[in-house]
């Protein structure tokens, strides 16, 4: 078993993944003219506008229950994988890839607002919407809906309650086990209350975490000021293969920069888009935008923060591919959180452990919310117009399965199992968005145009006449 999932990882995540994410996320930044330059207050600006409504959540919320998604071990435990086996450079590359996914994340954000649909009462969309009613496939969306599923409902979450138990165990003493109970009780009493509950949990506790976490990590780099020159330029050189210690693995560093990268951010990756789909805007475009700066709040900002604190404090090892270490600062140290925890502890022996446990916890916990809110979306694609209680019901119980069984099972295999679900999805969702930019750039004239013309941006389909897009042909009154 442990073979044929290696065989799997690797097919998956072969070059050509790497280079599809690399060379798509540069076709959209040039096709779309820099977006995520020309359009930054712009993407602020929308942050905070618009309200909920009895179908859709506001933008905020979108945005937090998104970033409760791109928020979780990838940033903490994510980052220490990529220094550990890529070296500094690999931060270099998550930032590429943030800054190129994030054109990525606009369009399949946009196209999530485009195809959603009304269903028991709320707005439901994401890729398998799309790719049903923009390119007319069945098979490719129920393909996608059914993969989506599987790596959300099951692969995905104990990657999350590994990292959680991980952290908890070296902190707090506590066993996985009982971690692992705790997180199954508390996650089902948010799951019951569906998408509502879900967004309101991640509006309160996403940000207050987020906050919390980056304000350490500006507390470190206070306290480290005249490093930060000498690491960003250890990160450049090392990612752009001019640093002669990590010169062997620069390969690593793309490799693991691009492939964390993805994980954390999830730009192009097929999970945002049902997150924007569940929001009540004026204009499809809006909600692509806020999603756009949820990858920057995520790689330029948290994985930033994680990645300056463990170096700033030299709380890591680099494997030498070749056998060894090329950088073995920590002897017998298991790759993963533990990185972030001594780095935090080196300057505030007191709480530097238990913060990071919590930090983890919050952003982990928040990330399997979102997941499950993804899994059980397309559990209402595949059952079309009809509805299925003891559908829903196997799904929550079959991610409190996976959340326990991370809990127990070892970092190595949860991670095997999370980057194959991550990779498949990445596959399937690139495809499609490259198929359908051009609706997407469309949509973004029509939205620049209306904004040159001093008006707050609408969309109504009559104008356009896509076809499937029922919820916006008839006027907005938002």
């Amino acid at each position: 078993m442990t073979n044929l999932i290696d065989k799997i990882y690797d097919i998956v995540w072969s070059d050509a993944l790497i280079y599809l994410c690399l060379l798509s996320g540069i076709y959209f930044s040039f096709r779309f003219r820099l977006p995520q330059l020309t359009q930054f207050r712009e993407m602020l600006r929308l942050l905070f506008k618009g309200r909920s409504s009895d179908k859709g959540i506001s933008s905020f919320q979108a945005f937090a229950l998104a970033i409760s998604g791109r928020v979780g071990t990838g940033n903490i435990a994510g980052v220490a994988t990529a220094i550990a086996m890529g070296g500094p450079g690999a931060v270099f590359w998550m930032w590429v890839i943030a800054f190129l996914g994030s054109s990525s994340a606009i369009i399949e954000a946009t196209l999530g607002q485009m195809y959603k649909e009304v269903k028991n009462g709320q707005y439901r969309g994401g890729p398998a919407f799309y790719i049903l009613k923009g390119l007319g496939s069945k098979a490719f969306a129920v393909t996608f809906a059914v993969v989506t599923i599987i790596s959300t409902g099951f692969l995905l979450p104990g990657v999350q309650s590994n990292s959680i138990s991980a952290a908890v165990n070296a902190s707090f003493n506590v066993s996985a086990e009982w971690t692992g109970i705790l997180l199954v009780l508390l996650l089902a009493t948010i799951i019951v209350g569906g998408v509502k509950r879900i967004s309101k949990v991640a509006e309160i506790v996403v940000p207050f975490m987020a906050g919390a976490y980056i304000l350490m990590a500006v507390v470190i780099m206070g306290l480290n000021f005249t490093q930060i020159p000498d690491v960003i330029a250890l990160i450049v050189r090392s990612g752009l293969n001019m640093e002669a210690a990590f010169a062997g693995i620069i390969g690593m560093a793309i490799s693991w920069g691009v492939k964390r990268g993805i994980y954390s951010n999830e730009a192009g990756q097929g999970t945002a888009p049902h997150a924007a789909a569940a929001a009540e805007v004026s204009h499809p475009i809006k909600q692509g935008l806020v999603q756009g700066f949820s990858v920057y709040v995520d790689t330029l900002f948290v994985c930033t923060a994680t990645a300056f604190m463990i170096l700033f404090t030299g709380q890591y090892n680099t494997i030498d591919p070749a056998g060894g270490f090329i950088v073995e600062n920590l002897p017998n140290v298991e790759i993963g959180p533990r990185y972030t925890q001594f780095a935090v502890a080196h300057h505030f022996p007191a709480i530097g452990d238990s913060f990071v446990a919590l930090a983890l916890f919050f952003f982990a916990f928040t990330t399997i919310m979102a997941y499950y809110y993804i899994a059980e979306t397309n559990v209402s694609f595949i059952m079309g117009k009809s509805s299925s209680v003891w559908l829903v019901w196997i799904l929550r119980l079959m991610i409190l399965v996976s959340v326990y069984v991370g809990c127990i099972a070892t970092a190595e295999s949860a991670w095997k199992m999370g980057d194959i679900g991550v990779g498949v999805m990445a596959w399937l969702n690139m495809i499609a968005i490259i198929l359908l930019h051009k609706k997407v750039l469309r949509l973004y004239r029509d939205y620049n145009r209306q904004r040159k013309d001093g008006k707050d941006p609408s969309f109504t389909n009559k104008e356009h006449n896509f076809a499937h897009m029922e919820v916006w042909d008839k006027d907005n009154v938002k």
